[in-house]
């Protein structure tokens, strides 16, 4: 198993948790896009489910998080312009559900 580890550079127990939590954020984009594709099978038309936006920022802030602990700009870069859009398309959505009339 030690061997295993050190093939990802992990070289203690925090890297190899550390390790975990960036692959449990990358499975949290998986997720989101099989929420997608089934809710878009369901419709017959493609659609984008709330939970697709709640996976995408939970994926998104779980990446972040890894690559602010690793130093990694890249992941860095990568994922907080992301977290931005998600919380904000999240906003909308509630925004929108709040102010339709009953």
């Amino acid at each position: 198993m030690h061997s295993i580890l050190a093939m990802f550079g992990t070289t203690s127990t925090a890297d190899a948790a550390w390790l975990v939590v960036g692959l449990l954020g990358q499975l949290m984009f998986t997720a989101r896009f099989l929420v997608q594709w089934f809710a878009s099978e369901k419709a017959g038309k493609s659609v984008v489910p709330v939970a697709f936006w709640y996976f995408s920022i939970v994926g998104g802030l779980i990446v972040l998080a890894y690559g602010i602990r690793k130093l990694e700009p890249v992941i860095i870069l990568g994922q907080l312009p992301g977290v931005v859009i998600y919380s904000r398309n999240l906003w909308l959505i509630h925004k929108e559900k709040r102010d339709q009339p009953e």
